[in-house]
């Protein structure tokens, strides 16, 4: 059990280091773009409703895992729900690394463009043709992609490094009160704006009637699972490293409310700066169409030299985006970490071996936007599935139990009824519903190819990649079951389960 010797210093470290978690540059340039493009308000209320009946519930099933079995999600499966179950924490394990790869690309980019900002390279009166050469030109220089996702690693392996206490709580007290300082920041500009009340209006549109639109909340739905980090193996990770009588429902609630209140800080900055700074509406909805890569890195590029001391709020903002990047990588290099720390490595041997996998792993992104942008589309699927089998292993456990005995412990503020369970009930089917309506769209984006497995955003692509992943994760399964140290509940519990 030596191992297991980390611990978070302070309550507010955990809290600290669980929002960076899941403030992450989806809620930056992913949220005001669609909560725009569903109607504002409408949607702003199914998501609320999404992160309450499925985000935090499902955060909180994964602290209850982390902390009874006090192993990463392999071993933590194994152990928690038994030993043929084993492959379902190598996959989650697997599919948070394969968004590792990818994400620290990402950083990448950000970190180069609060230096692009600096240099002055988004001068007054540049238009979007010339912010669109920068990016291209940026993206298609193979030696600064790499680059920068090379210092993007760096970075957060020399975090994760020094451990939980002296590194990712250190860093997260020092991130995220920063990272909200600058949002608070670039929103009191925004919202200054001459025209900035149309962005707002936008934002908290009160068009009720929209909530009968299904496709409003697959959105809402869909967006607060990836923002949150509900499944992505984080919170089991995170939770190895708590007190006995940490609270779990009340840590929960603080992690997807702090959430959604930088989603929201990030809305009410973004939209009415498009919205203030273009000159046309049309001009704005043609930003807010552009993806998340277009709207944050040729748009708002552009629209930001239209504004007074617009290179200084220029490098505000992206020094905003890569600090969310890297609270978000974090957790993605530990998920990792914490693996390979069960499987008998020290962490500063287990840190190298992650890190630089991670490095090498991610040049083909670094290298291609499309790869990038398959991988992204792929395996944000691959989370619903990782979501889907942290129901199974708490349903298959036992909800009343878990609620009754480790969620409202004595010490515990915040008392969880049984409208937990019935969200972990429910989430199968909220599962079928969400997967079923991205297939569906991207069967309606190939109609003749859809099966194709090359096409970037394909259903072929997400069965092709997912069989590989489910095969290596079953053969693997035997290696983990022995190689994984004990935890906690290594013993009657495995030894009960695995006879099933």
């Amino acid at each position: 059990m030596g191992q297991n010797k980390e611990q978070w210093g302070s309550r507010w470290g955990f809290i600290a280091a669980s929002i960076g978690m899941a403030i992450g540059t989806g809620n930056i340039w992913r949220f005001p773009r669609v909560a725009a493009k569903n109607g504002g308000g409408p949607f702003i209320i199914a998501w609320t409703v999404a992160l309450l009946v499925w985000s935090i519930p499902l955060l909180m099933g994964e602290m209850v895992i982390g902390k009874k079995t006090r192993l990463g999600t392999i071993g933590s499966f194994r152990d928690f729900l038994g030993k043929k179950f084993t492959w379902m924490g190598s996959w989650i394990a697997a599919v948070c690394l394969l968004i590792m790869f990818y994400y620290s690309v990402v950083m990448g980019w950000c970190m180069k463009y609060f230096t692009l900002s600096v240099s002055g390279a988004f001068k007054p009166g540049i238009g979007v043709k010339e912010t669109e050469l920068i990016w291209n030109t940026f993206t298609t220089t193979p030696s600064q992609t790499i680059l920068f996702h090379f210092i993007a690693m760096s970075i957060a392996g020399f975090i994760i490094y020094k451990g939980v206490t002296n590194g990712i709580e250190k860093a997260s007290k020092i991130m995220i009160p920063t990272l909200f300082v600058l949002l608070l920041i670039a929103l009191v500009r925004s919202v200054t704006l001459p025209g900035a009340a149309k962005g707002l209006e936008y934002l908290f549109s009160p068009k009720l009637s929209m909530l009968l639109n299904p496709k409003i909340w697959l959105e809402a739905f869909t967006q607060s699972a990836w923002s949150t980090g509900a499944g992505w193996g984080f919170i089991v990770t995170y939770a190895v490293y708590t007190k006995e009588n940490e609270d779990i429902g009340g840590n929960c609630m603080i992690m997807g409310l702090g959430n959604n209140v930088g989603a929201l800080v990030a809305g009410m900055t973004v939209l009415p700066a498009i919205f203030a700074l273009s000159p046309t509406v049309e001009f704005a909805n043609e930003a807010l169409s552009a993806g998340n890569q277009g709207i944050t890195f040729i748009y708002l590029a552009q629209l930001f030299s239209r504004m007074p001391a617009g290179g200084f709020i220029a490098a505000l903002f992206f020094l905003t985006m890569s600090i969310a990047a890297l609270s978000s990588l974090l957790p993605m290099i530990e998920v990792g970490v914490r693996n390979v720390m069960d499987m008998g490595l020290e962490r500063n041997k287990a840190t190298i071996v992650i890190t630089v996998s991670g490095f090498l792993l991610g040049i083909p992104s670094a290298y291609s936007l499309h790869f990038l942008d398959n991988q992204d589309f792929v395996w944000g699927v691959g989370l619903l599935v990782s979501g889907l089998f942290f129901a199974i292993a708490l349903t298959k456990y036992g909800l009343e139990e878990l609620r009754t005995k480790d969620i409202n412990i004595p010490e515990t503020d915040f008392i969880v009824g049984k409208w937990w369970n019935t969200c972990i009930r429910l989430f199968p089917i909220f599962f079928v519903i969400i997967l079923g309506w991205w297939v569906q769209q991207a069967i309606s984006w190939y109609p003749n190819s859809w099966w194709n497995p090359f096409e970037t955003f394909s259903a072929g692509s997400i069965a092709f990649q997912f069989t590989i992943l489910i095969i290596i994760t079953l053969v693997t399964k035997n290696y983990f079951i022995s190689k994984v140290m004990d935890g906690p509940m290594t013993g009657s519990r495995l030894k009960s389960s695995s006879e099933k």
